[in-house]
């Protein structure tokens, strides 16, 4: 490009851009039509001579407080926003660790189910005080990982106390062997030992592909059934609607988990929630009075604040 175009691209981009001259005013100083000023302004861009930098507005923040207080529960816990190497699982698994640090007590009672997320949150628990152990949900196995039986003898050492594990899948085919299974010694004696819970640490899934432990488990009719019978959310293999309730889609009695009234029942429940998209399911959650202690991303954060008027959404610009 020949300097002395160059130049004059610099000089009308620093008056339309720095002086805020109009196009007009532009095109009638320099004899040139404003659709040349335009046009020189494009190329201005496209050549580099000028660089538009857009700062967008950092997400209003959330109090965690504020938050808990709308909710009705107890305390709400918001993973830090990234900011390094760490990846969303593992900043809610640190997050969930500290509350879970601050809530079990020496001999109480303390009940875990299972989820990728709540797997992490061992390893950042090497000691917990005194404590024995129940696994909340039958056994899941993964692929490139560990299952919910190797999740509560790792915390069952790392607490010192007695450990109930559950020794059965979480899901079986018909209730009939479900039931069947309930009847064992070491899966009843687990499943009563949760009715005497003083903290639960549960994870809260979305009904969809991917967001639940549940959700991959069942056939393609099971889940068609069980989103036609409103199901919003899963818990421990437990399905919740929207309203809390239990989700009426012929499920429940397949499953081998700590009922939605034993997680009622317990004083601290701390439940995990990793979807960003999960403001119908903690919702339903609440509704459930399953949660007590609630520990979610910055996103889901932003979008519970929103839908309760806490904080004003943020308003899409028209591009005409």
């Amino acid at each position: 490009m020949p300097e002395r175009h160059e130049e004059m691209l610099a000089q009308i981009a620093s008056e339309y851009y720095l002086e805020n001259t109009s196009k007009v005013e532009i095109a009638k100083t320099h004899g040139i039509s404003r659709f040349q000023v335009a046009r020189y302004l494009d190329e201005a861009r496209h050549e580099g001579i000028v660089q538009i930098t857009i700062r967008r507005p950092a997400a209003v923040p959330v109090e965690e407080a504020e938050l808990a207080r709308a909710l009705g529960i107890t305390t709400v816990t918001i993973a830090p926003t990234p900011t390094g190497a760490l990846d969303e699982r593992d900043r809610l698994a640190r997050a969930a660790a500290g509350v879970v640090a601050r809530v079990v007590t020496e001999g109480c009672r303390l009940g875990v189910s299972w989820s990728r997320t709540l797997q992490a949150m061992a390893g950042h628990l090497p000691t917990l005080p005194g404590c024995d152990v129940v696994q909340l949900a039958g056994s899941i196995t993964v692929t490139g990982g560990s299952g919910s039986g190797a999740l509560i003898h790792r915390l069952g050492a790392a607490a010192g106390g007695r450990t109930w594990p559950l020794p059965a899948p979480l899901i079986l085919e018909t209730a009939e062997t479900a039931a069947s299974l309930r009847r064992q010694p070491e899966i009843s004696d687990a499943l009563k030992a949760a009715e005497d819970l003083d903290v639960a640490v549960v994870a809260l899934g979305d009904w969809a592909p991917g967001k639940s432990t549940v959700y991959e488990r069942l056939s393609p009719t099971q889940r068609r059934a069980a989103t036609a019978a409103g199901t919003v959310a899963e818990c421990s293999g437990r399905l919740l609607a929207a309203d809390g309730s239990a989700a009426a889609a012929g499920v429940d009695d397949c499953v081998i988990a700590v009922s939605l009234a034993q997680l009622k029942a317990t004083p601290q429940v701390v439940m995990v929630a990793p979807s960003p998209d999960g403001v119908a399911g903690v919702r339903a959650a609440v509704a459930a009075g399953i949660v007590n202690h609630l520990v979610l991303g910055p996103s889901l954060a932003h979008a519970l604040a929103t839908e309760l008027d806490l904080i004003e959404a943020t308003a899409t610009e028209d591009p005409a």
